[in-house]
């Protein structure tokens, strides 16, 4: 709990009054200004020192997540949260002397002699709101970014992770003082008070719902926003691609983190002669990687009970209005441990919850079609998701639908792994999201590209000063005006 005074270094803003949360930006805004153009050299040391510190608490943070998720393997930590932000590290430090460097742009014949370049300039103070499904990669991979970028940064943590909260704080405190990286905690009205606050950019990972909270908030400071959220990212199997390499290269997408996550393949779309043969390919490829059901290690739990209570709203509402409900595994539930694995959905209806709301939990509907034509018909008639999902070897078709769907990412022959290129950005388009925050494009977003227009000892801008009409005007109009 902080007090009313400022708090020391690595002390977290946790429960606290919530005008100590503007304190804590007061202060960060402060040192910035005191060296508003961290060097190539103090950014790396930054970064080194983050990776350094994620690198000592790996292992505490395995355990943390496990803790917070009731169930969740050290491997899907470590591929999903820790490793990409160790690559992530390595490759902004060998990039960024590059995106440091100002642009040189041409001044062009009536500005001559003139030099005009871009200068990338850190922004200040970066807000990150955090998302409990992925508390490691979600913070510290825009924090990389920020840092890159020479800002500092306060981060809210969510509330449903606390146990990683703790690993986080003190991982972040190893690493930074509270002037240049900050932690805050708490409940919903934190996180709004939170949104509320003048940072010099704001992002926020989480639903769409709370994403347009967010940019409301922000709106009163014309803070610039960064949105990343979901929506229901559809799986287009085509018939052309065997049904086995189909489910193999999408199923892993669904099974990670318990499909709880804002990319995870939301609804298949299914030749409808191959529906059957989808079905029993995909729970022989479940059963192979999860045999115990939900008493295998491997698979991640539902967050919470609140969390899985909604999914199983879900499957009931489905069922009452016809759905076939088929569990990947005979063991299939545990209602006292939160855990569910994959269902299968079939007969599904455009008035069912889980056919409007994003799912984000193991559960797969299946919507036949007719023709590819039809199939993206039923993808543009809805609203433009985070992910797109194309599975077939045929390249027309996978030419047709790069360039005629919209979607924040897209993965063909493959499902979430567009996210882990590190030298592409990530981003939503419309409800799901704006802007990006990964590469070359995060360190733009967290920079202000400045042009710096400068001239030498010749002044030529006085030949178009008042007075007018004179020959040499007269001229330069004559020559560029046509």
């Amino acid at each position: 709990m902080v007090s009313d005074h400022p708090a020391p270094d690595n002390q977290v803003v946790e429960h606290a009054d919530i005008s100590q949360l503007q304190l804590q930006l007061d202060r960060q805004r402060q040192a910035f200004n005191a060296a508003p153009y961290p060097d190539l050299a103090e950014r790396i040391h930054h970064l080194k020192a983050l990776k350094k510190a994620l690198l000592h608490h790996k292992t505490a943070l395995c355990h943390a997540l496990d803790q917070d998720f009731g169930q969740r393997n050290k491997h899907d930590t470590l591929i999903s949260d820790v490793l990409p932000c160790i690559l992530n590290i390595k490759y902004t430090i060998k990039q960024l002397k590059k995106w440091m460097k100002p642009s040189r742009r041409h001044a062009g014949l009536l500005l001559a002699p003139a030099k005009v370049e871009v200068i990338y300039q850190p922004l200040g103070v970066v807000g990150i709101i955090v998302p409990w499904n992925f508390p490691v990669m979600l913070s510290l991979g825009p924090l990389i970014t920020a840092l890159a970028a020479g800002n500092r940064a306060m981060i809210k943590l969510s509330e449903f992770t606390p146990q990683t909260n703790a690993v986080i704080t003190a991982l972040l405190a190893e690493a930074f003082s509270t002037e240049q990286v900050s932690v805050v905690e708490g409940e919903a009205d934190v996180a709004a008070a939170f949104s509320r606050l003048a940072f010099d950019h704001l992002i926020f990972t989480g639903s769409t719902t709370v994403g347009r909270h967010v940019m409301r908030a922000a709106a009163d400071n014309l803070t610039p926003v960064t949105l990343e959220l979901g929506g229901k990212s559809p799986v287009l199997i085509a018939p052309d691609i065997p049904m086995a390499t189909a489910v193999e290269r999408m199923i892993f997408g669904k099974s990670l983190n318990g499909g709880q996550i804002c990319v995870a393949p939301d609804y298949a779309l299914v030749p409808e002669e191959q529906v059957a043969d989808f079905v029993e390919e995909y729970k022989k490829q479940f059963n192979k990687m999860y045999p115990k059901g939900v008493a295998n290690k491997d698979f991640t739990s539902v967050i919470n009970t609140r969390q899985y209570q909604r999914l199983n709203e879900y499957l009931a509402d489905a069922k009452q209005q016809g759905a076939q409900i088929i569990p990947c595994h005979e063991n299939a539930c545990d209602d006292a441990k939160h855990r569910m694995v994959t269902h299968l959905v079939l007969d599904t209806q455009d008035s069912m919850t889980l056919m409007q709301d994003e799912i984000f939990g193991p559960i797969l509907p299946i919507v036949p079609y007719r023709s590819i034509d039809d199939a993206l018909a039923y993808i543009q008639q809805r609203p433009r998701p985070l992910a797109f999902y194309l599975m077939s070897f045929d390249q027309a078709l996978q030419q047709r639908i790069k360039t005629t769907t919209h979607a924040g990412g897209m993965a063909i022959n493959e499902s979430v792994f567009q996210v882990a290129a590190d030298d592409a950005p990530f981003g939503g388009i419309g409800p799901s999201g704006m802007g990006h925050y990964h590469g070359h494009e995060g360190f733009l977003t967290f920079s202000k590209a400045k042009t710096v227009l400068t001239r030498g000892k010749i002044n030529t801008g006085k030949l178009v000063t008042p007075p007018y009409g004179g020959i040499i005007q007269k001229l330069m109009l004559a020559f560029f005006v046509r």
